[in-house]
């Protein structure tokens, strides 16, 4: 079994160029199974470490990385000949970082975060699945996971005010 991909797309992309890297979620988009999951488990050391920062600079962090993330993926796409690759994981480093916007810390809400996240990025309920399937480019790529994060941030913010 391998553990990284030897799919012939993701080897036009190299690690050293920084927005390969940036788009290939420091290379957890390289697994072989499961990118997505991956590539969110790349976002935990930095979504824990943006926590400690006061939310205003943790905001301000998501939305450039969002905004960067149009670019970052739409270059590696285009790089790549293919549109939203599996292996572009950008998108769910941003959409966990959006996920936890001022979320308590502790790894139950981060799990809760991980996983209601992965589950809106994978079942893509209406609107998510139209805007995967509609919106193209860089957009396209970040806005089904930038939607997903949304809801689970709603998903994280009922379960804190209920508890």
């Amino acid at each position: 079994m391998r553990l990284l991909t030897q799919d012939k797309f993701v080897k036009k992309l190299s690690l050293a160029n920084p927005i390969h890297f940036l788009a290939l979620g420091f290379g957890s988009g390289k697994a072989a199974k499961a990118p997505g999951t991956f590539g969110t488990l790349a976002a935990v050391p930095i979504v824990l470490l943006m926590q400690q920062l006061s939310l205003t600079n943790y905001l301000i962090i998501t939305c450039i990385s969002m905004l960067a993330g149009f670019y970052i993926c739409g270059k590696a796409a285009k790089d790549m000949g293919v549109h939203d690759h599996g292996a572009i994981v950008w998108d769910e480093v941003v959409g966990l970082m959006i996920t936890m916007i001022a979320a308590p810390l502790g790894f139950m809400w981060l799990a809760l975060g991980f996983v209601l996240f992965r589950f809106f990025d994978i079942v893509k309920p209406w609107p998510i699945r139209w805007l995967d399937a509609k919106v193209h480019g860089g957009f396209g790529i970040m806005i089904d996971d930038v939607l997903a994060g949304i809801f689970s941030l709603i998903g994280v913010q009922l379960t804190v005010y209920y508890l």
